[in-house]
C-alpha cells in the first residue's frame, strides 16, 4: 500500500519502501506498516495545508507535531502507537535527506511520547491467604503435581522471581539450610534473596516428591528444581498453567499472571514499610525509577482505602 496524491511524493514513498525492503531487509508487515503510516501521515498534511500541492521538503517540525497531536486526541492512539508511527516518519524522512531529496530532517528532533506507566496487577493479602488454601487443600494428598504447584506458587510469592528465572533454577542454587536463593537474573546479573518458612516448607516436601520421580525416570533433569512427571524440567507453559489454575476464582481482575506474583511480592513487602532500594535488590532491578511503579500501586491503594473509610473523603 502506497499513499495516493501528488505523484513526486508517491515516488519518494516508493524509493524508501524499495530501500528498507532490500537494504534494511525489513519484514514484509513492517513494510506493511511503513506504508500505511507514510499513507496516514500524507492524508493529515493534506487537511493540514488545505491543498495538495505541498512538498515533503516543505513540512516543518511543527506540523509533525500537530500530526502526533491529531493522532492522540481526535483517534485516541496509544502513545506507544504514536512513537512507532514517528518512528518510521523519522526513518523515511532520514531516507529523503541521505538521498538529498530533502535539506533536513524536520522529525528528527520530535521528541517521542513517553511510555504509558502502567500499575502493575498485584493480588491482595486475602486473595493470596485463598490461593494457598487452595494450594495446600490440593497437597494434602501427597501427590506429586500438587506438592510441587504448591512449591511452585510459595516460592514466587517468597522471592518475587520472574518466570524465566524460575524455571531455569537449578538445585545447586537453592539453599534450604540457610533459606535463600541465587537467583541469576537479566544479564546475567547474579542476586541472593531470602526464602520464607512456608515456601521452605512447601519445598521440602516437593523435594521427597521429586525423587521418588527421579528414581524411574529416564533422562531425567538432576539439576532443575521443578521438574515434570517425566522428569525434565518443567516448561515455562506449564509453569504458567500451573499459576494460572491457582487464580482463576479467586481474582475477579483480568490481566492476572505469573507476573502478578511478583507484583504482589513487591507491593506487599511495600505496604509493610520495606525499604524501596532493598526491594530493588530483592527485584533484580538495574534501575530505581522500575522499582518506583510499585510506590505507585501501594499509593493507589490507601487512596481508595481512604476513600472508602474516611467520612468526608
Amino acid at each position: 500500500m502506497t499513499p495516493a496524491g501528488d505523484p513526486a511524493r508517491r515516488e519518494d514513498v516508493d524509493a524508501f519502501l524499495r530501500y528498507v525492503a532490500h537494504e534494511r531487509q525489513l519484514s514484509p508487515n513492517t513494510l506493511e506498516a511503513y506504508s500505511i503510516d507514510l499513507a496516514e501521515f500524507e492524508a493529515f498534511l493534506d487537511r493540514y495545508y488545505g491543498a495538495p500541492e505541498w512538498t515533503w521538503s516543505g513540512v516543518d517540525r511543527l506540523s509533525i507535531r500537530s500530526w502526533m497531536g491529531d493522532m492522540a486526541g481526535r483517534r485516541g492512539l496509544a502513545r506507544t502507537t504514536i512513537a512507532r508511527k514517528l518512528s518510521a516518519v523519522r526513518s523515511f524522512y532520514r531516507f529523503l535527506h541521505v538521498e538529498a531529496r530533502v535539506a533536513a530532517n524536520p522529525a528528527r528532533t520530535v521528541r517521542t511520547p513517553k511510555r504509558e506507566r502502567h500499575l502493575p496487577g498485584f493480588l491482595t493479602r486475602e486473595q493470596m491467604d485463598a490461593v494457598f488454601r487452595d494450594a495446600e487443600a490440593r497437597a494434602e494428598g501427597g501427590g506429586f503435581h500438587a506438592l510441587r504447584n504448591l512449591a511452585v506458587v510459595e516460592l514466587f510469592y517468597a522471592t518475587g522471581m520472574r518466570l524465566s528465572e524460575l524455571q531455569a533454577l537449578n538445585l545447586a542454587s537453592l539453599d534450604l539450610v540457610s533459606d535463600r536463593v541465587r537467583v541469576m537474573g537479566k544479564g546475567r546479573k547474579e542476586r541472593i534473596v531470602p526464602v520464607g518458612r512456608a515456601a521452605t516448607r512447601a519445598l521440602r516436601a516437593y523435594y521427597e516428591a521429586r525423587e521418588r520421580v527421579m528414581e524411574t525416570a529416564e533422562r531425567p533433569d538432576r539439576r532443575a528444581v521443578f521438574v515434570a512427571q517425566t522428569g525434565r524440567r518443567i516448561t515455562v507453559r506449564q509453569i504458567q498453567n500451573v499459576v494460572g489454575a491457582f487464580l482463576k476464582g479467586i481474582a475477579d481482575d483480568a490481566g492476572l499472571s505469573t507476573h502478578s506474583l511478583r507484583h504482589t511480592f513487591a507491593t506487599h513487602l511495600l505496604d509493610a514499610g520495606a525499604d524501596l532500594l532493598a526491594v530493588k535488590e530483592l527485584l533484580g532491578h538495574a534501575s530505581l525509577s522500575t522499582t518506583q511503579i510499585y510506590t505507585h500501586t501501594s499509593r493507589e491503594r490507601l487512596k481508595r482505602i481512604y476513600r472508602q473509610a474516611h467520612p468526608r473523603a
